[in-house]
């Protein structure tokens, strides 16, 4: 393995400590497998130095190869910042358009190692807009080095990532006042910072904070202490990286979550995954925690041969005594140390995307390697991160961080983000776009999850469908206003009530005069009022009626929502598809000309967006077809 370069060109300090070298390669491998792991992330605002203290690191360690080195001082020259000098950051900021820009963009992960510990640095970018990246580096960080320019002080962004790092669990911060060379390596600067961040760091729950002065790009602090600050007495950035306690979680319950059901032949069936906690011991009685099955495990399998017991972090497969129900998604457990499920609970919500996160609205929920759909049944408030102040709101909007109430299709084995981690931190995904929109981390159980319960009823829906002589189903009318959707489901009910079929219309007009007469029309308001409809049809279908709705519902998300809860079976989507231009012409009710005057603001079609179904059921287009045709069009399709 080549030793690093030294750069002689680099006009700035660098440490003279000599490095450790192992004698062999065998030598090194296990002085390296012997030392222990310290994973740190670098956050605060845009333009603190995060990367040119990274690459500083890299460099004082000998992480700095000949190919690297050829590779940065060409860059330097077209991208850096430093004049002719080597720019530190550009080891770390490896897009394309982060050296084009002189940004981090992205999560950039390095490892490098020390005599004394191993380290993995995650650097995150400042820009308020890519939060998301952030919380993703500092979702795995056991430190936070935390920058702020000795120019700027305490600015949102480091309020903001301060509350992050604390919302993620992270207790120990390095608050690394960096730039101190640009004012003059002042200690009333300096300590003016530090009192600041104390005061911010009051109610954030962090067991340690400390502050270092630094400049990464003159090396003063880094590894060696600075003749600039003989006022400063504390350690170094690299020795104070070097000597912090890892605390790492004390979850003793274990906590297998299923990856993958490992059958390679007939003869052999294990489940595959990582201990997310815990220790599992070959004999130990297990538990599903799902469908609370016991079994025995017999063996803890390996590519390097089986084990006799297992610890957290190991990639093992599990084989047990006899077969059970469980396959990906669920989650193994000690039987005699169960754990919970809950189908609600509160989390802090930090939101990801800019299409707004609204109440009601359906997602699909990742919790460990489970899987279910998801709604906001209530937001409780905003985190305002200047203050901390708690603020009201009716929906997400990009970087918001939000307590919020959220109910699931089923129930998932969970427990408080401070208790695990990896039953506690979750994902919501966009079922759309698949992107994911939010991270949460899990608050508590809500008590309603137990103590509402289903009713078993003596008369089921099949009783009263054969009572009514046909099946109950749900006829979904979408399109803009005007198109027509109330005129064909009256004709189609009339239709079906002269055959003898029990009907019932749900108009938009008519529920909004009633049930949701509390809503407007909003994005907010029109997720939640089909949300209501959804349900409502549901309970009607459950009664063994044909619903028919007629509702603009402009949402697919909200859409495909209603079929999910109603099931794909018992649910016809048919979208009304009549050109905007036809249904401004018609104009039944004077809205479109209220829109094109200002006096409605949220009128479909105008100044607020229709998404038409990609696959409904059926389509009717206007005028293709007379109001006969139509009908029995649909009727058909109610047989099908």
């Amino acid at each position: 393995m080549p030793r690093p370069k030294k750069i002689p060109a680099v006009p700035l300090q660098r440490s003279t400590a000599p490095m450790a070298k192992a004698a062999t390669i065998h030598d090194w491998m296990t002085q390296q497998a012997q030392q222990d792991l310290l994973r740190f992330i670098t956050c605060g605002s845009v333009d603190d130095g995060k990367s040119t203290l990274i690459g500083r690191l890299l460099w004082e360690s000998q992480q700095v190869f000949d190919d690297q080195l050829t590779s940065l001082q060409s860059d330097s020259k077209r991208h850096g910042t430093q004049g002719q000098d080597i720019d530190f950051a550009l080891l770390v900021d490896g897009l394309a358009a982060e050296r084009e820009q002189g940004i981090t963009i992205d999560v950039a992960y390095r490892f490098f190692a020390t005599p004394r510990r191993k380290f993995i640095v995650a650097d995150t970018p400042g820009h308020e807009q890519y939060t998301r990246n952030m919380v993703t580096g500092a979702s795995t960080a056991d430190v936070a080095v935390l920058l702020i320019d000795a120019r700027q002080g305490v600015l949102t962004q480091t309020r903001r990532h301060a509350y992050l790092v604390s919302l993620v669990g992270i207790q120990q911060v390095i608050l690394a006042v960096n730039k101190m060379d640009l004012v003059g390596y002042k200690q009333d600067v300096f300590d003016a910072i530090v009192a600041d961040f104390r005061i911010l760091a009051m109610s954030l729950g962090f067991n340690s904070i400390t502050p270092i002065p630094l400049s990464a790009l003159k090396g003063d602090n880094i590894t060696e202490r600075s003749r600039h600050t003989p006022w400063y007495q504390g350690p170094t950035l690299m020795g104070g990286l070097e000597t912090l306690h890892i605390n790492k979680q004390g979850q003793s319950k274990g906590v297998f979550p299923v990856q993958w059901v490992n059958r390679p032949n007939a003869s052999f069936r294990g489940f595959s995954g990582t201990l997310a906690a815990g220790q599992l011991t070959v004999g130990d009685p297990l538990r599903i925690t799902a469908s609370g099955q016991t079994a025995t495990l017999s063996r803890i399998v390996t590519a390097d041969g089986d084990l006799n017991a297992a610890q957290a972090g190991d990639a093992v497969t599990l084989v047990l005594d006899r077969e059970v129900d469980a396959s990906r998604g669920d989650v193994i457990a000690l039987a005699e140390q169960p754990l919970e499920m809950t189908d609600q609970f509160e989390a802090t919500l930090v939101w990801l995307q800019d299409e707004p996160g609204h109440i009601g609205r359906a997602y699909e929920l990742k919790l460990a390697n489970q899987w279910a759909s998801a709604s906001l049944t209530s937001l409780k408030y905003r985190v305002d991160v200047n203050t901390q102040a708690h603020e009201s709101s009716k929906r997400l909007a990009l970087n918001d961080i939000a307590v919020a109430n959220l109910a699931l299709s089923k129930p998932l084995v969970f427990a408080p983000y401070e208790a695990s981690h990896t039953l506690g931190g979750f994902i919501l995904v966009d079922k759309f776009t698949h992107a994911t929109v939010a991270a949460g981390m899990i608050r508590h159980n809500l008590r309603r999850a137990q103590n509402v319960h289903r009713q078993a009823l003596s008369i089921n829906r099949e009783d009263r469908e054969r009572l009514n002589g046909h099946q109950g189903k749900v006829i979904w009318f979408t399109g803009l206003s005007g198109s027509g959707k109330s005129t064909l489901a009256n004709a189609l009910e009339k239709e079906l009530h002269a055959q003898g079929k029990r009907t019932y219309i749900l108009d938009g007009d008519n529920i909004r005069q009633g049930l949701n007469k509390d809503l407007g029309f909003t994005d907010a308001d029109r997720v939640e009022n089909i949300r209501r409809v959804a349900e409502v049809a549901k309970l009607m279908m459950d009664a063994g009626l044909i619903v028919m709705t007629a509702f603009i519902s402009p949402f697919r998300a909200e859409r495909e929502m209603a079929r999910e809860l109603i099931g794909n079976d018992n649910f016809i989507e048919v979208f009304v598809d009549t050109p905007l231009e036809v249904c401004e012409q018609r104009d039944p009710k004077g809205l479109y000309k209220k829109a094109r005057s200002g006096q409605l603001p949220n009128m479909t079609g105008i100044n607020s967006r229709y998404e038409p179904p990609q696959t409904p059921n059926c389509t009717l287009s206007n005028g293709s077809q007379s109001l006969d045709e139509v009908i029995s069009k649909l009727t058909k399709l109610l047989h099908s």
